[in-house]
């Protein structure tokens, strides 16, 4: 299910503002099957803990916004059904009683090309296809939902400039035929996957203006992206292709604190040399049904960000923060 983060001022318990969060909804109308890693996957129940986050989100008076970290329906839903499908999960989102914010991931893109798809989630679409955004919840705060499909080989037009330059950038790094197998590719070599992408040049010098303003406006940011931006939050291959390149410039700028993405299923955290913290988010498609706890104990129910974690990344004194959690 989605979970609610919410951040106290510390004088009387009221929110400064509270989230809730979920990734990786990945809704099919189509019998459960396996992940290549042979991890259960749940597609019609994935609909059911969408609309048990979405209850609970509205069950707290105190929720300003909700986040989707992307992947809305899954790569296996019969085509013909994609713009349906894609519809009924973001009439589910809908229900929500405030704005939900959306992000795109490569299941999204399977189904659906970016002039479809922008629009039907709402995402401001300023300049041929562009899916990165900002929006400040409260005073002192930004949270900046990156693209990292900007460059892509899916999504765009076959003859797109971004889909070339992703499939040169992809041959010269993946000698596979196919470009979704890490067949002898080694260490961090094994996020050169198709089902990957970059943030482009124009994304890249639009973040480190938006990281400059913040700075100077003396705010601190939550940087959003579908896929993960530390390889110690995350396993290899989900990575952003390029998150070295973007995570040099939010290092920069002592602004950003905290990092939230999806795409890698199991989740993790981890702390980055400059002390960031990078949370990726757990896939609501693999919660089995009857259950809310992912196997092995990881929260499906779900995506915490733990309290001492914000405390942390958000610079608070010790019990100032608190993270409201809803079941």
């Amino acid at each position: 299910m989605g979970s609610a983060n919410g951040l106290t001022n510390g004088r009387g318990g009221h929110p400064l503002f509270a989230f809730g969060v979920i990734t990786d909804v990945q809704y099919a109308d189509i019998p459960n099957g396996h992940s290549f890693l042979g991890v259960p996957r749940f597609y019609r129940h994935s609909m059911l803990v969408l609309q048990r986050a979405v209850k609970s989100w509205n069950n707290n008076k105190n929720l300003n916004f909700a986040i989707h970290f992307g992947d809305i329906v899954d790569g296996k839903c019969p085509k013909d059904q994609s713009l349906n499908a894609v519809k009924k999960v973001v009439d589910e989102f809908e229900n929500f009683k405030g704005p939900v914010y959306h992000m795109i991931g490569n299941h999204c893109l399977y189904n659906l090309p970016r002039d479809k798809l922008l629009p039907l989630l709402k995402i401001p679409n300023l300049d041929g296809g562009r899916a990165y955004y900002e929006f400040s919840p409260a005073p002192g705060y930004r949270f900046v939902v990156l693209d990292g499909y900007d460059i892509s080989a899916i999504g765009w037009p076959h003859d797109h400039p971004k889909t070339l330059e992703a499939l040169k950038f992809l041959r010269e790094r993946n000698p596979n035929s196919d470009k979704n197998s890490p067949n002898g590719l080694e260490g961090l070599d094994r996020r050169f996957l198709m089902f990957n992408g970059a943030v482009g040049e124009e994304q890249m010098e639009w973040l480190d203006c938006v990281l400059r303003d913040a700075t100077n406006m003396k705010q601190k940011v939550v940087v959003c992206c579908h896929l993960p931006l530390d390889p110690g939050a995350s396993s290899q291959e989900p990575l952003l292709w390029n998150y070295d390149e973007v995570m040099d410039v939010i290092h920069r700028y002592d602004c950003v604190k905290v990092c939230l993405a999806g795409h890698d299923h199991e989740g993790g955290h981890s702390i980055d040399s400059h002390g960031i913290h990078h949370r990726v988010l757990e896939a609501a498609l693999e919660c089995p049904p009857g259950h809310d706890i992912y196997d092995g104990g990881h929260s499906i129910d779900p995506h915490r960000i733990h309290h001492p974690v914000l405390e942390a990344a958000l610079e608070y004194p010790p019990g100032t923060i608190m993270l409201e959690q809803m079941e």
